[in-house]
């Protein structure tokens, strides 16, 4: 089962990579990427003067724990704005 989420992470990245993140309050260590992917906002509507589209967010699936609980967290990057948001967690 998914559970959605919005709320806002602060994260480290090593390598282009999360590595941890910090989520209301715990810090979660991630211990390996299950998926990464980059997609485009209304790249249909969003286009800078040259002809680049923007909005480019960036997510992360990852497996992660705070302790011995491990789960497994989307984490997503929105280049524009410069934040991290997680936006999924798996039961």
């Amino acid at each position: 089962m998914t559970r959605v989420f919005g709320d806002p992470v602060d994260v480290w990245v090593s390598d282009g990579r999360p590595v941890r993140f910090v989520w209301r309050g715990r810090l979660y260590s991630v211990r390996r990427v299950l998926e990464h992917w980059v997609t485009t906002r209304d790249w249909w509507r969003e286009r800078e003067p040259d002809g680049e589209a923007t909005g480019e967010r960036e997510f992360w699936r990852v497996e992660a724990t705070p302790d011995r609980e491990i789960g497994v967290y989307e984490l997503r990057y929105d280049v524009a704005a410069d934040s991290w948001l997680l936006s999924r967690v798996w039961d």
